[in-house]
This record gives C-alpha cells, structure tokens and sequence, in this order.
C-alpha cells in the first residue's frame, strides 16, 4: 500500500497528522507500506527569507494574544501525540520552498521520513529558522545527510521546479488544506484524523475492505 502525505512542515497539524498516521500504521502491520511526501506551501507567497513571526500572526489572527489562544487547542492535540510545541520559540515564519526541496533530496537518499520528523521538530520545538539554507542544512545532518552536501544542494535550483508542480497539482486535485492522505492513490482523507478514522481505508486498499462501509 502506497501513501502519498501532502503536507507543509510549518504545518501544525501536519506534525499531528504524521504522529496519527504512524499510529494507524501500527495497527496494520501486516499492510507493507511505502510513502512518499509531496509538497504543499501553506503561505507560498511569504517573501524568500520569511516573516517575523510576530507581523504574521498579528495579520493572520489580529494580534499574538489571540494567536496563542488559537493555539491552545493545537497545543492539546499535540500533547496527546507526545508533541510538546514551543510556540513561543518560534521567530520567523518561513516559506517552506526550501524545506521541501531538501525534503526531496533526502527522499532520494531514502532519508526522506527522519528529514521530515527532523523538521517537525526543529520548527516547533526548537524554534529553527527552517527557511534558512544554514539551519536547513544542519537540520539535514540529524537526519543522517551530510550537511555540505545539503547546503551545496540548496545553493543551487534543483528540485525547485518539481516542488512548485508538485503543490499546484495539489490544488488542482481540490487539496487546499493540508495534511491530506492520499492512499493508493484513490482514497484520500483530509486532516488530522485520528487513527481509527485511517483503518477502513487501509483495509479497502489492501482489498480487504467492503466499498459500503466506508464513509466520505
């Protein structure tokens, strides 16, 4: 069975979302599974070099205040997954082309998961600028790839044009929001859901499923 994970590792629900998913997969461990992660911008439009955090959320929620208020129920969801956000870390909001971009390097030095958890993780709990090359390349060396090679990578272009089709073919296919599952390539579910919500589809697509129980 094949997942493809359409995500944005600024994404807090993503971060859950993958948590969630790798609990479902546990309970299916006799589906053999592959994933691969494609690439959605939340904000594709943010300056290369990112934000201020504090003048995004004031733009997005009105003020920081009512931002983190806004958080509190994420915050919660995370907890519940083991994850400990750090909001109050976090000093730029970064446009994520880069990130995505290495994302596909260590994909295809089958790195690909531990770079996404290692970004996960450098953004909301440590606070890393993770749309700088610099921090992205040492981000990259958690990950098992070796940081020159991640920096030399970023300097140039590759992957670019792959990451920039990769969303749009998203939003074609009506994605707007991430995370989005798309399983076998047929079945999607769209959120951060929990677990159970992943197992009649698992089945289905493993062709152990019935069509009728599942719902849309």
């Amino acid at each position: 069975m094949h997942i493809d994970v359409v995500l944005d590792v600024a994404c807090p629900w993503c971060f859950i979302g993958k948590r969630r998913l790798d609990r479902a997969l546990a309970l299916r461990q006799d589906i053999p599974t592959t994933r691969s992660w494609r690439a959605f911008q939340l904000n594709p439009d943010l300056p290369a070099e990112g934000i201020a955090r504090d003048l995004f959320l004031v733009a997005k929620f009105g003020s920081v205040g009512q931002a983190l208020s806004s958080y509190g129920a994420v915050a919660a969801a995370a907890r519940r997954e083991g994850i400990e956000f750090a909001f109050e870390r976090i000093r730029r909001t970064p446009n994520t082309l880069l990130a995505h971009r290495l994302i596909r390097l260590a994909a295809a030095e089958g790195r690909g998961e531990a770079l996404v958890d290692a970004l996960f993780c450098a953004y909301f709990i440590d606070g890393v600028d993770i749309g700088n090359a610099d921090s992205l390349a040492r981000v990259a060396g958690r990950a098992g790839i070796d940081r020159s090679h991640a920096r030399a990578y970023l300097a140039g272009a590759a992957g670019t044009a792959e990451v920039l089709a990769e969303d749009q073919r998203a939003r074609r296919l009506g994605i707007h929001a991430v995370p989005c599952f798309v399983i076998e390539r047929g079945y999607a579910i769209s959120g951060a859901q929990e677990p159970e919500m992943f197992l009649p589809l698992f089945d289905l697509a493993a062709g152990i499923g019935n069509p009728e129980t599942v719902k849309s």
